[in-house]
């Protein structure tokens, strides 16, 4: 199963790499809200304690490079038009190897969606980037066993196969490619950074027990092994969430503020994980074996939200993620924006809390009475953060202490 069909077909068949992955099934092109709330259903009955990991030492690409890449299918006519476009672009730099063009058409479009997942956003963020690259690129075509194997390898293709993609990401004037890709991937990189931070929430409240693979606290756009077992710089998250909870304690909205303004450094991700794993510490029960119930979204934009509450007596944890909002984000408005939820809103069940604490922005929400339903406006919901888990149970004093008592010495102790 492994060597021909992980390690051979999904290196061949490149329709969306990000559904390319161990375990997976790329013929499953995406999930309803329905099928998702369906498959939380049955892991809370029959598999509470599962793990729900999103990177292990064996995937093909990092998660947050998966959440990048399935930004692209939300905009199939974009990304086609880009892709007819570079390849004209880049044909000039392909070698001719036994009366064919090196690398094949492809390879050449599993390299743009790699490049997409992948592509560092600050060039200081990843000074090795094109060398990784080029040992990634071999890896990929020697899996794939078209044009050359581990066995049997040949050598011209590889190379012309990784002299392609550093041509192409040359910077030059002359480098039409590069100036129409780079600003594309900053803004695919910043609708993914929605999907990462959901994909995050969603592991650590949905039933089942979180993993995190080592150094996913930041942004993981890493490559295949040996690509994604380097060496962690575990000092270097330690000193930032050190940093963050500083920050926190001195004014939490503005914290918020600079987390949005500068997502890029991966700081955003690192806050969600703190703030929820010590949620989930601090009430163990209502995750091990609280209900799994999931919440109706009313209003225009209610097909991009996901939403569903964990509940045990009185206690109550409510997660809503924003989804499909790549379309939006380019030709309307930002997600961040609360123009952008405009009539949306959480349709409450008769039984739910009225009041509600955020715990990660540390805001107090009440939820609107309209006729016999309780409703919470979205706009409130996402206000400062974009994603949101809302907390109702146990004293006004203990909730707001959630997340705030626990001294992390390191991201070992953290984690």
């Amino acid at each position: 199963m492994a060597k021909g069909f992980e390690d051979t077909t999904l290196y061949v068949y490149n329709r969306l790499v990000s559904l390319n992955e161990v375990g997976g099934n790329p013929d499953k092109f995406g999930l309803s809200v329905e099928e998702f709330h369906e498959f939380n259903r049955r892991r809370r009955e029959r598999w509470p304690h599962s793990m729900n990991t999103t990177t292990t030492h064996d995937i093909k690409r990092g998660e947050d490079a998966r959440a990048r890449i399935n930004v692209l299918s939300e905009l199939p006519d974009e990304w086609e038009s880009s892709i007819r476009t570079w390849s004209v672009f880049n044909r000039s730099k392909k070698t001719k190897l036994k009366g064919q063009e090196a690398p094949d058409r492809n390879d050449e479009y599993f390299l743009y969606q790699t490049l997409i997942g992948s592509y560092p956003l600050n060039e200081d963020q990843d000074v090795n980037f094109t060398e990784r690259l080029r040992a990634y690129l071999v890896k990929a075509v020697r899996e794939a066993k078209v044009h050359t194997e581990w066995l049997k390898p040949d050598i011209a293709y590889e190379e012309a196969f990784a002299s392609f993609a550093e041509a192409i990401l040359t910077q030059s004037e002359s480098n039409r490619f590069i100036a129409e890709f780079v600003p594309l991937v900053k803004k695919i990189a910043y609708c993914g950074m929605f999907n990462s931070l959901s994909q995050t929430l969603v592991k650590l409240l949905a039933p089942g027990v979180p993993d995190f693979y080592q150094g996913t606290e930041l942004w993981d756009l890493s490559f295949v092994d040996p690509d994604n077992r380097r060496p962690v710089d575990f000092n270097k998250r330690g000193q930032l969430l050190r940093d963050l909870k500083c920050l926190e304690s001195q004014d939490r909205s503005a914290l918020m503020r600079d987390l949005l303004s500068r997502w890029e450094d991966g700081r955003i991700k690192l806050y969600l994980v703190y703030k929820l794993l010590n949620f989930r510490r601090s009430h163990p029960e209502l995750f091990s074996q609280g209900d799994y119930l999931p919440i109706e979204v009313t209003g225009e934009m209610s097909e991009r939200v996901c939403a569903f509450a964990r509940c045990r007596g009185e206690a109550w944890a409510l997660a809503v993620v924003p989804r499909l909002i790549a379309k939006a984000t380019f030709f309307e408005t930002d997600p961040s924006s609360t123009d952008f939820w405009r009539s949306t809103a959480l349709r409450l069940t008769r039984d739910a809390p009225a009041r509600w604490l955020n715990i990660i922005t540390g805001e107090h929400l009440n939820a609107l009475l309209i006729g016999q339903k309780k409703v919470l406006p979205l706009q409130s919901v996402f206000k400062e953060f974009p994603v949101a888990v809302l907390y109702h149970g146990g004293s006004p004093e203990e909730a707001s202490r959630i997340g705030e008592t626990f001294d992390a010495t390191s991201v070992g102790d953290f984690l």
